[in-house]
């Protein structure tokens, strides 16, 4: 952006600005990524700012007696707002500021007063106070939009206090041509004091109560009564014109609203709930907030939400974007006329989008989300979720029945300002921002993982961040505090520790640098192993890399790492080693194989194990990705978690590398198993940590040589039978069908029909599709499936288990022969 060179040429010449005297100025409040600050007082209110609207330049003084207290700025703005190049040397200057006219007679500006401002004034810049805009600037803005200059100086606070009931920020005829630029007068009066040019910028804080706005939009709604199957994704509300509205018990909001120009925006972090039912009410609310009682046309993109937003009164259309609707409703996802929309919302209209990143984020894991994701994209064009200034961030999690607040109680920014005063000038914070600390740290990550580096706000955070980094200091790193610590960083360790009350390493210790030319220079303050991660289905042949100023590390890779060559690479100094099998890398502390003379020894048993998971999966051998097992000093949950990469503790480090048969190795082959589930065939939450476990009794039994009975303490048979009895005299409910007792189930089944039938089970579901998605219908399909493989009827043997068998299944097998002799008999 223009931000560095523009305040110069702005500044030219000047060392000090003297605002001490009898003008009183309105705090400026600035949003977007164009909006910058002239001048500020310590408390960090804006009483001058400056930014850029479509092809056009704003200058904006906090009170019109600037216009005429400093002839030099003026001056300079008017250079800088006609425009580089720009070879009209007309300014109109508005009747009641004439004065400006007197200091601006010399040869390069050719000055006219006027009445008011006119599209065939041809002028390049105009200046004019903030009361003489009219009701309806439309012409201005669209001269600002074309190119033109606009300089504007006034203070809104008289004029709010003698219109208590009128929305300043949007009445206000000032910040009726301001405001689209991102810069708006508030009632709010600054305090006047001495300010050098390039003072040292504090945080500025919210720019609004929204408590009006809040009364509006939670009018008759009580709670917000959100379906669970819908997986929404968290809000960053950073910017001081947005607020959130809807958040969960624990702050994190999931529906927040901001001003932005003229416009309003609300975003709802998953896009089924814009045709939610239950959120009528709460919609109508919102299309007329949005519409601001002009009772236009609201178009509707997203086709589901038609019916429910219709409630509202206004009319609504099934329709793509039109410049002429009063409100557009569409999805974060939408990549057509983004720029139009910015100007939509900027000069008035309403904007109501919904969507998540989560699903997003979890399909391409190494990008950002927060500026790869197509509905994040949008801030790349300034517009809409970043421009708001609410970001979606990629975190999920569902919650039925959230009750609204008319007060929300934590805000980015202004939470952020106070912790720096806490750190710099020893201010106390109260209990309650205390607790929300946490939270503001996650949500200081998610910002600066924006990487809005043009961005005056995004520079104002960051300088923030660093100047009470400097003055806490960087914890001092030795190999004492890295083995106790863990302050390490892993290329393929991905996990984030951000929600952890309590840290052994730093909660994000990973980076990704995109490869952009021929030649990078990358640095992570963490250090680690050096990763290349290919785009999917790309196919590399002769790629050479060359790897300046790193450390080599133990690795071995089988068939190609010879017996001399790991002799000499064990010994690496590198922290961390890697073993690379035939469909596996194991990722250790490198102390884990200085002492492993044979790592072919351990590949095969690890092939072995894999291809025994893959046949029990009905799969090929070779997997189409291999997996990965990481082991680090602290992991994001449990004791080990699936995933890619498959995470565990270090303690987990020797069980993996030391592999022998005759020994255990339950942990990492259930994980595995968890990897292999897939939700056809999954009833979950019954059998999330139950059918993962088929594998590891496969593998222990198939590989390992060691009897279920003994692979695991929970599957003597004193303990299976005990379950299984408690069990039944709960009533054979579905509620307590899982884990331990749902394996059992399917142990009674292989026992009965051996693994082939299982291999035969998956592999028919590699033939099917389009799959129901509620457990009913697929516990059904599972029966049926199940059945036709071994060629008996199994309805029974699942009834008496407890699962919902429908008459329309057993009537499809009774064909089959029963299964009248099965192990649940006993407990008729």
């Amino acid at each position: 952006h223009l931000t560095p060179s523009a305040y110069a040429s702005l500044m030219r010449g000047l060392k000090e600005l003297d605002l001490q005297g009898p003008c009183v100025p309105s705090d400026l409040v600035l949003i977007g990524d164009h909006a910058f600050p002239l001048a500020m007082n310590s408390r960090g209110q804006v009483l001058m700012a400056a930014s850029l609207y479509g092809s056009g330049r704003i200058v904006v003084l906090g009170h019109e007696g600037y216009l005429t207290a400093f002839p030099a700025l003026v001056e300079n703005a008017v250079t800088w707002l006609r425009g580089d190049g720009s070879d009209n040397l007309s300014v109109g200057v508005q009747r009641n500021v004439s004065a400006v006219a007197d200091n601006l007679q010399k040869p390069s500006f050719q000055v006219e007063v006027v009445g008011a401002f006119s599209d065939n004034l041809g002028v390049g810049v105009y200046v004019t106070d903030a009361y003489s805009v009219g009701s309806d600037p439309t012409e201005l803005v669209a001269f600002l939009k074309a190119g033109g200059g606009v300089l504007i100086a006034g203070q809104a606070w008289s004029w709010a206090a003698n219109h208590p009931k009128e929305n300043t920020l949007h009445q206000f005829e000032g910040n009726k041509v301001a405001g689209v630029a991102g810069i708006y007068f508030t009632e709010r009066c600054a305090s006047s004091s001495a300010f050098w040019v390039l003072p040292q910028v504090p945080l500025m804080v919210t720019g609004k109560d929204f408590k009006d706005d809040l009364e509006f939009l939670l009018q008759g709604v009580s709670e917000f009564d959100l379906p669970s199957d819908c997986v929404f994704s968290e809000v960053l509300v950073h910017g001081p014109l947005a607020f959130p509205i809807g958040t969960t018990e624990d702050g994190r909001p999931f529906l927040a609203g901001a001003y932005y120009g003229r416009g309003r925006v609300i975003v709802v972090t998953h896009e089924a709930y814009l045709a939610v039912k239950s959120m009528a009410p709460f919609w109508r609310n919102a299309i007329h907030w949005l519409d601001e009682g002009r009772r236009g046309v609201v178009g509707v993109m997203v086709d589901p939400a038609l019916k429910v937003l219709s409630e509202s009164g206004l009319k609504c259309e099934k329709t793509n974007f039109r410049k002429d609707l009063s409100v557009f409703v569409c999805t974060a996802y939408i990549t057509e006329h983004l720029e139009e929309i910015q100007n939509f919302v900027a000069e008035g209209g309403g904007l109501l989008i919904g969507g998540h990143a989560w699903y997003w984020a979890q399909t391409y894991p190494g990008q950002n989300p927060l500026t790869d994701f197509s509905g994040m994209k949008m801030h790349n064009k300034g517009f809409t979720i970043h421009i708001a200034e609410i970001l979606v961030v990629f975190l999920f999690f569902t919650q039925k029945n959230i009750k609204p607040s008319m007060h929300y109680t934590y805000h980015f920014r202004h939470l952020l300002h106070r912790f720096a005063a806490h750190v710099t000038t020893g201010v106390e914070l109260s209990k309650h921002e205390e607790g929300c600390l946490k939270k503001l740290g996650n949500d200081c990550d998610a910002y600066l993982r924006t990487k809005a580096r043009g961005c005056f706000y995004y520079t104002q955070v960051l300088a923030a961040l660093t100047d009470m980094l400097k003055r806490s200091g960087l914890p001092q790193v030795s190999r004492e505090t890295f083995e106790q610590h863990g302050l390490i960083q892993i290329g393929c360790q991905t996990d984030d520790l951000h929600r952890k009350d309590e840290l052994k390493r730093p909660p994000r210790v990973h980076e990704r640098f995109p490869v952009t030319s021929e030649m990078l220079h990358v640095s992570n303050l963490w250090g680690g192993l050096i990763y290349l991660v290919a785009p999917p289905n790309t196919q590399v042949k002769g790629l050479e890399i060359i790897v300046q100023k790193a450390v080599t590390v133990p690795y071995y890779k089988s068939g190609v790492t010879t017996a001399a060559e790991w002799s000499l690479l064990r010994t690496a100094p590198g922290p961390w080693a890697e073993l690379e099998f035939e469909n596996i890398v194991l990722t250790v502390p490198s102390d884990a194989v200085r002492g492993l003379e044979h790592p072919d020894k351990v590949a095969a048993l690890w092939d072995e194990m894999t291809r025994a998971i893959a046949d029990l999966a009905a799969k090929p051998h070779k997997f189409p990705r291999k997996e990965r097992f990481v082991t680090d000093v602290q992991i994001s949950a449990g004791l080990m978690h699936s995933g890619y990469p498959i995470m565990a503790h270090h303690a987990s480090a020797a069980e993996v590398v030391g592999v022998k048969k005759g020994e255990q190795l339950w942990g990492p082959i259930h994980e595995l198993g968890h990897n292999q589930q897939r939700s056809c065939w999954e009833f979950r939450p019954h059998t999330t940590e139950c059918t993962c476990n088929l594998w590891s009794v496969y593998v222990h039994e198939e590989v390992l040589g060691i009897n279920r009975a003994h692979a695991h303490g929970n599957l003597t048979l004193a303990n299976r039978k005990s379950r299984v009895e408690e069990y039944i005299k709960g009533g054979r409910k579905l509620s307590d069908w899982s884990v331990w007792v749902a394996l059992e189930t399917y142990l009674q089944l292989q026992e009965k029909f051996g693994w082939d039938a299982f291999k035969k089970v998956f592999a028919a579901y590699h033939h099917m599709s389009n799959f129901p998605h509620d457990n009913g219908t697929k516990m059904n399909l599972y029966a049926e499936t199940f059945s036709q493989t071994v060629g008996m009827n199994l309805t029974g043997f699942f009834k008496a288990w407890g699962w919902p068998i429908k008459t329309a299944t057993e009537r499809k097998l009774s064909q089959l022969p029963y299964w009248n002799d099965h192990p649940m008999t006993q407990y008729r």
